[in-house]
């Protein structure tokens, strides 16, 4: 692969040597300029490997992780110093395009000319630029805005296995996010997936319609640690640009943000480093926070992020799931009993939940009623087994009347979306918040108890 970073022309060519290759580690030596941390190599004959300088050793020698396959590599070879860190690529030309860790374009389509790039490595904002206030990211999911509201400049967490709808709701925010207004503009950031599925994602997207404004970049599950490491470092500085530079509102998606971690402790037992508990790398608390810090609510706009979330044999006290649950200010957890029923987006009410959800941010009636949905449809879970055994005549009228307003609630909140019409032949919906508090409100007021419970409702 023909790698787009190129050696600056100002930059002095600073030559070394391959002492040591040891699988994706490297060790070089370098006889004149010692390069920096982060500094990008080119090694091989034809500079076909990449490496990343991650620590000084002594005073001539240094250690890299190589972001693309050894093979080939081997000592004496000669390594050429390209006097920068990686760079991503940046502005209106990156929008529908699909990118690798260098920038290299993965989509068949012509490569990029005339962009501008950045370093991957950029420090979050500084406080005096965060917003002070919380805002409620809306999404016009009912679900989600009523029981689970966002953070705009925030991180929520999605949690659900295969075949729940994860993707469908993924592209389901991408489309709202930049629908009508047009200010908005969504990245997708791929760590360490298959291929299979970013291929699947990118036509999904195209024949949504949502690709002019979506950027999307990969890192496949068979690349070497180091890309599946910086991966979303790059993806930041897109963000970062139309963030900053243009004052759009971003909708980051990551899939997976446990690759991230992952990878991190791959490099760390790559480079020798003691490991920590479960054999997680010492410094994983400091490498997720510089990912996570970057993604915030600035004077000039805002990251909001939706994370897919692996928990490690569904053990929440992992390290890598304490870790991420600490940046979360929403998680979001889907179903797969609910979408057997039927009910999409197949989101579970009462295992979701979300910081934003209190009486000061979004209000004394959205948060009232919050609690009068939830109180309801957990009473319905604990009459669903004498309901299985004895039948709902046997209940008390009180008890069928919870049953009454837990059913027409659930159906409420599924809704038909815009992402998957070409499928449901049905015209998707994007409900305000108000009129998804309206209804919730209605149904709890048993407005509604001479109609029967349709399968689905706007």
């Amino acid at each position: 692969m023909t790698q787009r970073q190129i050696v600056p022309e100002n930059a002095a060519t600073n030559i070394g040597v391959v002492v040591a290759v040891r699988g994706s580690v490297v060790d070089m030596r370098f006889d004149t300029v010692l390069p920096p941390i982060h500094t990008l190599l080119r090694a091989g004959d034809a500079g076909q490997v990449t490496i990343e300088v991650l620590a000084q050793r002594d005073e001539h020698h240094v250690r890299g992780i190589a972001l693309t396959p050894t093979q080939g590599l081997a000592r004496g070879m000669g390594v050429q110093d390209t006097g920068g860190p990686l760079k991503a690529p940046v502005g209106n030309q990156i929008l529908s395009r699909m990118f690798d860790v260098f920038g290299n374009t993965i989509d068949r389509q012509p490569p990029l000319d005339a962009v501008q790039w950045r370093s991957v490595h950029q420090a979050p904002p500084p406080l005096v630029r965060r917003s002070t206030q919380s805002e409620v990211f809306e999404t016009g999911i009912k679900a989600i805005d009523v029981l689970a509201p966002l953070e705009r400049g925030g991180k929520a967490g999605l949690f659900g296995g295969a075949g729940v709808g994860k993707t469908v709701l993924l592209t389901e925010m991408i489309h709202n996010m930049i629908g009508p207004p047009g200010k908005g503009v969504s990245i997708f950031c791929g760590i360490g997936e298959r291929s299979r599925e970013g291929e699947e994602l990118y036509r999904d997207m195209k024949a949504a319609g949502v690709l002019p404004n979506m950027v999307m970049i990969f890192a496949q599950m068979n690349e070497p640690p180091g890309a599946r490491f910086r991966i979303g470092h790059a993806a930041l500085t897109m963000a970062e640009y139309f963030r900053d530079d243009q004052h759009r509102d971003v909708l980051l998606l990551v899939d997976n943000i446990f690759r991230f971690i992952q990878a991190g402790s791959e490099v760390s037992g790559l480079m020798g480093q003691m490991p920590s508990r479960l054999g997680y790398q010492p410094t994983m608390g400091t490498e997720l926070s510089a990912l996570e810090e970057r993604i915030a609510n600035t004077d000039s706009g805002a990251i909001t992020s939706i994370q897919a979330v692996y928990v490690p044999a569904d053990d929440f006290t992992d390290p890598a799931a304490v870790h991420t649950f600490s940046h979360l200010s929403a998680s979001i957890v889907l179903s797969r009993k609910r979408a057997s029923e039927g009910l999409f987006p197949a989101i579970d009410p009462l295992q979701s939940s979300s910081k934003m959800l209190t009486p000061g941010i979004v209000g004394e009636r959205h948060y009232r009623l919050a609690q009068a949905i939830r109180r309801t449809l957990a009473q319905y879970a604990e009459l669903k087994d004498i309901i299985a055994m004895l039948g709902l005549e046997q209940l008390s009228p009180d008890d069928r009347k919870v049953v009454a307003r837990a059913r027409r609630l659930e159906r409420f909140l599924t809704q038909p979306f815009f992402t998957t019409e070409q499928f449901t032949n049905m015209p998707g919906k994007l409900v305000s918040l108000q009129d998804a508090l309206d209804g919730c409100e209605r149904i709890l007021a048993d407005e509604f108890k001479d109609f029967p419970a349709k399968r689905r409702s706007t």
